[in-house]
């Protein structure tokens, strides 16, 4: 997102749009080749995150910059840029897709406790017939989902009107992630199966980097990743290290295993 502002400028909605199509094309190779599921697994989480930055990140930015939205400013420096100030916005549209996947039959473990607690799982029914699941497009949704609900958590309890950056609230965000994501690496580690343990290590990741994202707020350390050109070969380190492992987990046999099709039991 940096290097698109940086780099483009004037024409950074034009790459904004590239990138997010950049990210459908991804999801729909991933969903073609749906039988090798390590491949659509990784397929449609770069898929979600270029769209994430691509097409949705990008729209509030339009959207702030278009109302001409300022800055949340703290003791002279930026704090919360306006696009964010805007996502706050979602919170409502958030809650709705949330209820969407808290009534429909899917694996994502968050949601299923929830269906357990209240007793309604067995009450989802599934579509009658053979279903092939696809991969790249729960992968793809759920890392949008996942995204999009904790930068509205973040931003909630980073909101001075609400709690604010020093509130307890936002300790126990940051804090709470860090002991949860430890848990979930706990249970990740144990995971045979290399596809699933990627869409598992998916939220883990993401759950874990609010802690990060807390720390940073509190100017803890400085964030490389916001400073590309300034930091730019330990960026280059990482992204040659990402498409090593990239091209490492679609090729290596080991990391393969084929879709294996069952009927699905209709649970009345």
């Amino acid at each position: 997102m940096i290097l698109n502002e940086d780099l483009l400028v004037d024409h950074k909605y034009l790459g904004a749009f590239i990138i997010g199509v950049i990210g459908v094309i991804l999801l729909i190779w991933g969903i073609l080749r749906n039988e090798k599921q390590t491949l659509a697994t990784l397929l449609g989480f770069l898929g979600g995150v270029l769209v994430w930055t691509g097409w949705i990140e990008f729209s509030f930015v339009w959207i702030a910059e278009k109302n001409n939205v300022a800055p949340l400013m703290e003791n002279g420096d930026i704090a919360t840029k306006p696009e964010y100030l805007v996502m706050l916005s979602s919170i409502g549209l958030l809650a709705t897709v949330c209820l969407f996947y808290l009534f429909s039959r899917h694996n994502c473990t968050f949601f299923i406790w929830f269906q357990k607690v209240f007793k309604f799982r067995d009450k989802i029914v599934l579509t009658q017939g053979n279903i092939k699941k696809p991969l790249a497009v729960s992968t793809f949704s759920e890392s949008i989902m996942i995204l999009w609900f904790f930068y509205i958590l973040l931003l909630v309890v980073y909101d001075e009107q609400i709690a604010g950056d020093r509130h307890p609230a936002t300790y126990i965000v940051g804090f709470g992630s860090l002991l949860w994501s430890i848990y979930l690496f706990a249970k990740l580690i144990k995971i045979q199966n290399f596809d699933y343990a990627i869409r598992y290590a998916i939220p883990t990741v993401i759950i874990f980097w609010n802690f990060i994202e807390v720390i940073g707020r509190w100017d803890l350390f400085k964030e490389i990743w916001v400073h590309p050109f300034e930091y730019w070969w330990q960026v280059s380190l990482f992204f040659i290290a990402f498409i090593g492992l990239f091209i490492l987990f679609i090729r290596s046999p080991k990391f393969q295993r084929k879709h294996k099709h069952t009927p699905v039991q209709i649970t009345k």
